[in-house]
């Protein structure tokens, strides 16, 4: 049976790939992006685009909610002589308060299917088990998308809504540079079969695009 996909940042990279696949398949798939012909108009870190969104798909089912805007905005910065303030700002504004955002106004849609599921695009880089002391900003900022994928997981797993939050690869895209481990196809292959996966048995789980559970 087909579903309901409502996808984040579908303009590019990991976003656009998993709304190709996931429409190839035959699902539905929602997908927004600041601008553009054929996207939903969401900026992620504005509470009115936020609630524009959420009256223009008033009564629309949501089966699984992806949440995939991200920034990396500190690739390459120095301790001492970078890491401004509003690079700070900015990354939280996408990473974090961006996610949030986008589950709390699409509530109710998600509310309206029969098995709901929020999925976060995080990234090992937010894991304590690997920090290195490099893009502190970025590397922060998902380390508090994963504990807000822990905690949303647990408020709404009383109203049947499975939260997870995926490591997609180090994937060739832009925002993953050329050395990248895997193609994009390779990592949309396995979060789509995580996504179809995820439930309220395993809500709140750290996993690889490959079906792993990540150190967190």
């Amino acid at each position: 049976m087909s579903k309901t996909f409502l996808i984040t940042g579908a303009n590019r990279g990991i976003g656009a790939a998993l709304s190709q696949s996931l429409t190839d398949r035959g699902d539905t798939v929602l997908r927004t992006a600041r601008s553009g012909e054929g996207f939903l108009p969401l900026d992620v870190t504005e509470t009115a685009s936020h609630q524009a969104l959420a009256n223009q798909l008033d009564g629309q089912v949501i089966d699984t909610l992806i949440c995939n805007s991200g920034v990396y905005l500190d690739k390459g910065f120095a301790l001492e002589a970078d890491y401004d303030a509003e690079a700070w700002a900015q990354t939280y504004a996408v990473n974090v308060t961006g996610v949030f955002l986008t589950v709390q106004n699409l509530l109710a849609n998600l509310r309206l299917s029969s098995s709901p599921k929020v999925a976060i695009i995080g990234s090992q880089m937010g894991s304590s088990t690997r920090a290195s002391g490099t893009s502190l900003i970025y590397r922060t900022s998902k380390a508090a998308a994963l504990n807000l994928g822990f905690n949303l997981a647990s408020a709404l797993k009383d109203e049947g809504i499975a939260v997870g939050i995926y490591h997609p690869g180090w994937v060739r895209t832009d925002m993953g540079g050329d050395d990248g481990d895997i193609d994009v196809g390779e990592a949309v292959t396995g979060l789509v079969k995580e996504f179809d996966a995820l439930s309220l048995a395993s809500t709140g789980c750290f996993r690889t695009w490959d079906g792993r559970d990540h150190p967190i």
